[in-house]
This record gives C-alpha cells, structure tokens and sequence, in this order.
C-alpha cells in the first residue's frame, strides 16, 4: 500500500479540486492505493492553514504516513523538507485528485520543482 498525500482545496474526496500551493491549501486528501487501485480516500484539515512556518507541513504530512505529497506547486524549502523525510513530492498536479492521481499512478506526473510564486517570494 501506499498513502499519497494531495493539497486541496475543499473536502470532496476524488472530486477535490487540486491546491496550486500546498502550502495555503485547506485541506489534504489522503489516498491509499496498491498499483493502480484506490482503497480508501480520507480528508484531513491542514492545521497550519492558511499561516504556516517552514518545515511544519512536510512534518505534517509525515505524520499522517504519507509516501507521497502530491501539489499544484510548492517551493524548494518545501521540497527538500519532504525529501529528508522521505516522502517524494511532485508538482504540477491540477484539476480533481482523480485526475491528478490518474496521472501519477500512470507515471505522468512526477519531479518537483519550486512554483514560480515561490521563486518570486525567495522560496526557491
């Protein structure tokens, strides 16, 4: 099994829409999959929503058992707080997590890079 993490922005299990910064996203869907197949869909409310200090989401996340964190965007701080634990981030997920999940389990979706906002705000 493994348990994807994805930023959202509301609390519609497969049908979420995708956070563009999983820094100021709500909400995390939790997914547990084994290959292609989900077996369990859970919203969790981010505590450190919508102010949050660096290192606190990725710990966060970590936390809840999370393999993978999967964002719209996200900065290289962030980036790299996830990898020391472990956990492979992937940006540029977009639509619903179905969607979005369709493309990672697929192998479409994968490699984080900061978001352009990030970059702009020197969180690169």
């Amino acid at each position: 099994m493994t348990k994807i993490a994805i930023a959202v922005l509301d609390a519609n299990g497969l049908e979420a829409q995708i956070s563009p910064h999983f820094g100021r996203c709500p909400y995390f869907a939790l997914v547990e999959t084994e290959g292609q197949e989900v077996h369990a869909v859970e919203t969790v409310v981010n505590p450190y929503y919508p102010n949050h200090e660096p290192g606190e989401i990725p710990a966060f996340v970590h936390s809840l058992g999370a393999q993978v964190m999967l964002a719209g965007g996200m900065g290289g701080r962030a980036v790299a707080f996830f990898q020391q634990y472990g956990i492979e981030p992937a940006t540029g997920a977009a639509g619903t997590v179905r969607e979005s999940l369709s493309r990672y389990l697929g192998g479409d979706l994968q490699g984080a890079a900061p978001c352009d906002e990030s970059v702009e705000h020197g969180h690169g």
